[in-house]
């Protein structure tokens, strides 16, 4: 969720009182260039032998997204990325910047018209060292999406005006292969699950076409440290259509994970040629709703992972002054309720889902229409791009190994954008936070519960969740319009939407 005056133009849609809050928004936009996050706990993770007799029972996971990493950001250099072999890319990427480095790129921003600036490599190689600081290590990684950086295509054609496309693939699989490679040589040994973003094709942002050679070499750079016996399976789905079941490593029990790619699902979405076509998505939807079945005959627990989450768009829906209580419908992530659907009629096997897309910290629920029932729980993981004005996070999850639940999370942010000096400390803690025993649909539903009985937003709960939703960024502006931004986390269908933010007529 882009943030500034977008802001403002939502409060507007829903009828708030919005001049001193732009006043306020706006000078928090400054502040958050070169604030530190809100908590100053010292860095970092600790390891399940420091951190007590409950983190013994579990198992960490690494949760990161949206790192967007910007290989242009020495313009100069990347006719040299583009001429090497990604082995030779890190010690291209560390040398020290040309003279005119910042002009440059400044200028690249400038054509392309980037709204701020993405991951550079100091900040990438910041993020990897604090992330692998646990003595224990993760268990895992999993990583929901947008490897490379927005306005990707834009700033290789102004780079490369003549370029055939050919080589604008071949330097696309070259970014998504570096930062395959250091996210695993980060974690030598623990299993690196990865899911395509709307960024991460070879054709522009938000389109792609299935089954391409793209999808193919794309998915044995992904899949080349899965084990044996997972790893064909996953590379034959994922150059079909990017996306593949894998199971979570032991001792997490008789748990899979299946990753979709929904970027076929996205409301934005065209082909390569730049027509719709719901083809692919309808194909992913049936691989999914075909692997859930199996997963409930064998008794079997699953978490979902894909990088767009269902439900309302509300940045959209505000920015383009669409009048939801006048009968027109918000805008959603995604093309229809297809994918959601299939995740709560199978919600009895679903132990979690994970998206991101937003850049934020968010926590949502699917559920049939805001009916009562099983439902799914969403953890939406903040980026480690600081493009939206937020610091650089990533999560560290706490899963139970028996039930596959997410026990507790951490969410650790850089005290600056850059990642040059950055220290890395503890934003917050789930179950400190909320006072929960575990992240689960029955506790996130009584978090939504009472959020939305909190329209003032004054309850500690609520104030710890606005304080957190953009790690390091002034949030308090998520109170103008809590209520409203409260009805997008379990109403994920337009109608439901409708229903929970209109006063209903007397």
């Amino acid at each position: 969720m882009k943030r500034n005056q977008a802001d403002c133009i939502l409060l507007t849609v829903f009828g708030r009182h919005i001049a001193l809050a732009c006043l306020f928004l706006c000078a928090g936009a400054a502040l958050a260039q070169s604030g530190p996050p809100a908590s100053t706990n010292p860095v970092l993770l600790k390891s399940p032998a420091q951190s007590g007799q409950a983190a013994k029972a579990t198992v960490p996971a690494l949760l990161l997204s949206d790192i967007h990493f910007e290989p242009f950001w020495d313009p100069a250099k990347v006719p040299q990325l583009a001429a090497a072999p990604v082995s030779e890319w890190k010690a291209i990427l560390v040398a020290a910047p040309s003279p005119d480095q910042q002009q440059r790129f400044a200028t690249l921003q400038q054509a392309c018209h980037a709204r701020g600036a993405d991951t550079s490599y100091a900040l990438f190689d910041s993020s990897l060292k604090a992330m692998r600081k646990p003595d224990a290590g993760a268990g895992f990684v999993a990583v929901s999406g947008d490897l490379l950086s927005h306005a990707f295509l834009c700033k290789y054609n102004t780079l490369f005006p003549n370029s055939e496309p050919e080589a604008y693939r071949t330097f696309v699989e070259k970014t998504l292969d570096y930062v395959i490679d250091e996210l695993y040589g980060a974690f030598p040994g623990v299993p690196v699950y990865i899911a395509l973003g709307n960024n991460d094709s070879d054709c522009g942002d938000y389109r792609l076409d299935a089954h391409t050679e793209f999808l193919a070499m794309t998915g044995k750079e992904v899949t080349k440290n899965f084990p044996a016996s997972e790893r064909e399976s996953a590379k034959e789905s994922f150059a079909e259509g990017g996306y593949y079941s894998v199971a979570l490593p032991a001792p997490i029990e008789n748990t899979r994970l299946l990753v979709l790619n929904d970027i076929f699902m996205s409301k934005n979405y065209a082909t390569c040629a730049g027509k719709a076509d719901a083809t692919a998505a309808d194909a992913q939807i049936a691989w999914l709703r075909q692997q859930l079945a199996v997963a409930r005959a064998g008794k079997q627990k699953i978490w979902v992972m894909g990088h767009i989450p269902p439900g309302v768009d509300l940045y959209t829906t505000a920015t383009k002054m669409i009048d939801v209580c006048g009968g027109r419908n918000p805008v959603m992530y995604l093309s229809s309720e297809k994918m959601a659907d299939a995740l709560v009629d199978s919600a009895d096997v679903i132990e979690l889902a994970i998206f991101a897309h937003t850049h934020m910290d968010e926590t949502h629920l699917l559920r049939n229409d805001g009916q009562s029932g099983k439902s799914v729980a969403v953890k939406m993981v903040s980026s480690i791009s600081p493009i939206n004005g937020n610091h650089p996070s990533f999560t560290v999850a706490q899963i139970d190994p028996s039930s596959a639940a997410l026990k507790d999370y951490k969410v650790f942010a850089a005290s600056n954008q850059t990642g040059v000096d950055a220290a890395w400390s503890e934003e917050y803690d789930f179950a400190r936070s909320y006072h929960e025993a575990e992240f689960t649909s029955s506790s996130v539903s009584q978090l939504i519960v009472g959020f939305a009985a909190d329209p003032g937003a004054k309850t500690q709960a609520s104030q710890n969740y606005i304080q957190d939703f953009s790690v390091g960024y002034l949030s308090p502006v998520l109170t103008m319009f809590w209520p409203e931004y409260v009805c997008t986390l379990s109403n994920h269908t337009q109608q439901a939407f409708k229903a929970c933010v209109c006063p209903a007529p007397h």
